[in-house]
């Protein structure tokens, strides 16, 4: 008798494909300016959740400090990642920047509120315990 075999929950399936994708995504604020508070953070990983169920997009993980977050996605094979990122910052920068005017005015950064580069990493090498851990780390504790 053979052993029963047990789906993976992180497998995801589509019609003719199976996957299991993550991305680490990190944006950094416009000149690296500290903007982001508290208040901001949240209504960012808020906005952010809402942009990746229009794609079909798990958030697994969201963090971030002052001037950067960081995000654990799993992602459909038939997404490219880069249109994901651009919505992310793009969503976001429009509500932040229209939320928080005042706060965002004062930075100096204008209508910009993420640089244009981003960084993204594959996961799929590294346990996404560790990764998650990592992403909750970075957060470092108030001086």
């Amino acid at each position: 008798m053979s052993p029963r075999w047990e789906p993976n929950a992180d497998v995801r399936r589509g019609r003719h494909v199976a996957y299991n994708l993550h991305a680490h995504l990190v944006f950094v604020t416009k000149y690296r300016k500290g903007t982001l508070d508290d208040a901001m953070l949240r209504r960012c990983e808020e906005i952010m959740r809402q942009v990746c169920d229009k794609f079909e997009v798990e958030l697994r993980e969201f963090n971030g400090e002052a001037d950067h977050v960081h995000l654990l996605v799993h992602y459909p094979s038939k997404l490219a990642l880069s249109k994901l990122v651009n919505s992310l910052k793009g969503v976001s920068s429009r509500y932040l920047r229209a939320e928080y005017t005042g706060r965002v005015n004062r930075t100096g950064m204008g209508s910009v509120f993420w640089s244009r580069s981003y960084f993204a990493a594959s996961c799929g090498g590294a346990p996404l315990s560790i990764i998650r851990q990592y992403i909750e780390d970075q957060r470092r504790p108030p001086s």
